[in-house]
Protein backbone atom coordinates (compact mmCIF):
# COMPACT_ATOMS: atom_id res chain seq x y z
CA UNK A 1 0.00 0.00 0.00
CA UNK A 2 1.47 3.57 -1.21
CA UNK A 3 0.18 6.62 0.90
CA UNK A 4 0.55 10.15 -1.04
CA UNK A 5 -0.88 13.21 -0.45
CA UNK A 6 -4.33 14.64 -2.24
CA UNK A 7 -6.01 17.63 -1.72
CA UNK A 8 -9.65 18.14 -1.85
CA UNK A 9 -12.54 20.61 -1.17
CA UNK A 10 -15.38 20.41 1.51
CA UNK A 11 -17.53 23.35 2.10
CA UNK A 12 -15.38 25.50 -0.12
CA UNK A 13 -12.13 24.80 2.56
CA UNK A 14 -9.25 22.93 0.73
CA UNK A 15 -8.07 20.45 2.69
CA UNK A 16 -4.88 18.37 2.41
CA UNK A 17 -4.56 14.69 3.11
CA UNK A 18 -2.49 11.78 3.15
CA UNK A 19 -4.23 8.16 2.26
CA UNK A 20 -3.55 5.22 0.49
CA UNK A 21 -3.84 5.11 -3.13
CA UNK A 22 -6.48 2.73 -2.84
CA UNK A 23 -8.58 5.04 -0.78
CA UNK A 24 -8.05 7.96 -2.89
CA UNK A 25 -11.43 7.42 -5.26
CA UNK A 26 -13.28 6.87 -1.68
CA UNK A 27 -12.58 10.35 -0.21
CA UNK A 28 -13.26 12.10 -3.51
CA UNK A 29 -16.24 10.76 -3.51
CA UNK A 30 -16.99 11.64 0.12
CA UNK A 31 -16.40 15.06 -0.40
CA UNK A 32 -18.72 15.16 -3.21
CA UNK A 33 -21.47 13.88 -1.18
CA UNK A 34 -21.00 16.38 2.04
CA UNK A 35 -20.57 19.42 -0.84
CA UNK A 36 -23.90 17.87 -2.39
CA UNK A 37 -25.67 17.62 0.92
CA UNK A 38 -24.86 21.26 2.12
CA UNK A 39 -26.28 22.53 -1.10
CA UNK A 40 -29.58 20.61 -0.27
CA UNK A 41 -29.50 21.47 2.87
CA UNK A 42 -28.39 25.18 2.11
CA UNK A 43 -31.64 25.21 0.05
CA UNK A 44 -34.22 24.01 2.33
CA UNK A 45 -32.89 25.38 5.52
CA UNK A 46 -32.41 28.87 7.22
CA UNK A 47 -28.17 29.22 8.06
CA UNK A 48 -25.28 31.43 9.69
CA UNK A 49 -22.78 30.11 7.69
CA UNK A 50 -21.50 26.97 5.87
CA UNK A 51 -20.83 25.58 9.90
CA UNK A 52 -24.29 25.14 10.86
CA UNK A 53 -25.01 22.92 7.03
CA UNK A 54 -21.82 20.78 8.04
CA UNK A 55 -23.21 20.25 11.62
CA UNK A 56 -26.42 18.95 9.80
CA UNK A 57 -24.32 16.76 7.10
CA UNK A 58 -22.12 15.43 10.27
CA UNK A 59 -25.16 14.59 12.37
CA UNK A 60 -27.33 13.20 9.22
CA UNK A 61 -24.42 10.62 8.40
CA UNK A 62 -23.60 9.39 11.92
CA UNK A 63 -27.06 8.87 12.52
CA UNK A 64 -27.24 6.46 9.45
CA UNK A 65 -23.62 5.08 9.90
CA UNK A 66 -25.72 4.12 13.92
CA UNK A 67 -28.17 2.74 11.99
CA UNK A 68 -26.15 0.52 9.66
CA UNK A 69 -23.96 -0.69 12.39
CA UNK A 70 -26.82 -1.35 14.75
CA UNK A 71 -28.13 -3.57 11.68
CA UNK A 72 -24.70 -5.32 11.28
CA UNK A 73 -24.69 -5.99 14.70
CA UNK A 74 -28.16 -7.71 15.04
CA UNK A 75 -27.57 -9.40 11.57
CA UNK A 76 -24.10 -11.07 13.04
CA UNK A 77 -26.35 -12.47 15.77
CA UNK A 78 -28.88 -13.72 13.87
CA UNK A 79 -26.12 -15.29 11.50
CA UNK A 80 -24.44 -16.94 14.70
CA UNK A 81 -27.65 -18.57 15.64
CA UNK A 82 -28.34 -20.04 13.13
CA UNK A 83 -24.93 -21.17 12.24
CA UNK A 84 -24.91 -22.85 15.76
CA UNK A 85 -27.96 -24.51 14.71
CA UNK A 86 -26.70 -25.93 11.43
CA UNK A 87 -23.84 -26.84 13.83
CA UNK A 88 -25.64 -28.69 16.13
CA UNK A 89 -27.89 -30.05 13.75
CA UNK A 90 -24.83 -31.84 11.98
CA UNK A 91 -23.26 -32.58 15.24
CA UNK A 92 -26.63 -34.35 15.82
CA UNK A 93 -26.36 -36.23 12.32
CA UNK A 94 -22.67 -37.25 13.04
CA UNK A 95 -23.86 -38.75 16.45
CA UNK A 96 -26.46 -40.86 15.21
CA UNK A 97 -23.73 -42.63 12.68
Amino acid sequence: MSEFSISITVAGRPYKLVVEKEQEELFRNAAKLIDKRIKEYSSSYAFKDKQDLLAMVALEYTVSFLQNEQATRESELLLNDKLTGIDNALNELLKAR
